[in-house]
């Protein structure tokens, strides 16, 4: 039941049709798990708890630092070196004293993961390395925890919602992770201060309307926003046939990959048998490339006609994630041999 101060509060959601009071107390009955309270975490923390989300879970074992500042907008100079997670806490609860909010200032490892899950209703992971986004992953899967996904790189975020309804998580997308020492991060190619509030936002959306029942969801569905070129896509993911894996045990690659050593021998021995497609956007290509042609991922199913029959395709991209993507959008296109190039041209 809502309050008074709560009625007035949520007064303008509340008058939303699609929200109403009913929406307003499924926010409040709701339980939201938050992994990192980083770029990401900050915008998705700061809206759940405004909108009213009544018990929101924090895990971070990080410590603010002078560089997250310019993208991390929930801290200020005066926090720089207290615990993201403890911090977060304090302040969402200045901006809404209804909401009950729990700090995990702890590495979420697989020895502590199903744990802190466990009495939530839906978690989101906000996290900056893969190791975490498949732990994350495979827990909700074992636990049968809806996932609302966010990620961002230099200019461009995605947005995901995993294992809800029966709909595909994350490794469908990216059944396994690349080395971790092969991973760029913020700190080693730069991000683009407001991009996270943008995914953010997007990762607060779809939780609210999880959580509501309300408009459709990014289930099955991988949307990509490209703040330079103000490009947004949305992919239809497959849930795929796979082993059965939990927290702790590897599943079965999905995909053909080559590495740059055996792309090499292909192309010195047998060139005109292959045809190597760079899949990202065109300035990412004429800033750096391996040679091949480019056609960005947004537009690959639409050129899919164009691509040799009699020719393997090589997709390649900065990590080698685009490029599984790829292999996935033209399987029903496609029924040439195709690979991905693994790590990609970095």
């Amino acid at each position: 039941m809502l309050k008074g101060e709560e009625l007035k509060r949520y007064s303008r959601q509340i008058i939303l049709p699609e929200i109403g009071i009913t929406g307003q107390e499924k926010l409040k009955t709701a339980k939201v798990l938050i992994i990192g309270a980083g770029g990401l975490g900050c915008p998705v923390l700061q809206y759940l708890a405004a909108a009213g989300v009544g018990e929101i879970g924090i895990v971070d074992d990080d410590t603010v630092d002078i560089s997250n500042l310019h993208r991390q907008i929930l801290y200020g100079v005066n926090d720089v070196g207290g615990l993201k997670a403890v911090l977060a806490k304090e302040k969402l609860g200045l901006l809404n004293p209804h909401t009950f909010i729990t700090a995990y200032p702890v590495r979420f490892t697989p020895g502590n993961a199903e744990d802190i899950c466990r009495g939530y209703d839906l978690v989101i992971d906000g996290s900056d390395n893969f190791g975490t986004r498949y732990l994350v992953n495979d827990t909700c899967v074992a636990l049968n925890k809806p996932l609302v996904f966010g990620s961002i790189f230099k200019f461009e975020g995605h947005v995901s919602v995993f294992n809800y309804q029966d709909g595909p998580d994350y490794r469908d997308v990216f059944p396994e992770a690349p080395p971790a020492d092969e991973v760029p991060n913020c700190a080693d190619i730069g991000v683009l201060g407001v991009l996270p509030g943008i995914i953010g936002t997007y990762m607060a959306t779809e939780a609210i309307k999880i959580i509501c029942g309300i408009g459709k969801t990014l289930s099955g569905k991988l949307m990509t926003i490209n703040a330079l070129d103000n490009s947004t896509n949305i992919f239809k993911i497959r849930k795929q046939q796979k082993q059965v894996h939990t927290k702790n045990t590897a599943t079965a690659a999905m995909y053909h990959e080559l590495t740059m050593n055996e792309l090499t021998r292909l192309l010195t021995e047998c060139p005109d048998d292959i045809q190597l497609i760079d899949v990202r956007e065109t300035w990412e290509f004429e800033d750096y490339n391996i040679g091949g042609i480019n056609i960005p991922l947004h537009e690959l199913k639409d050129r899919a006609e164009q691509l040799p029959l009699d020719k393997k395709l090589i997709f390649c991209c900065q990590t080698g994630q685009r490029s599984k993507m790829a292999m996935q959008l033209l399987k029903p296109l496609y029924k040439g041999e195709m690979y991905s190039l693994k790590n990609g041209v970095i």
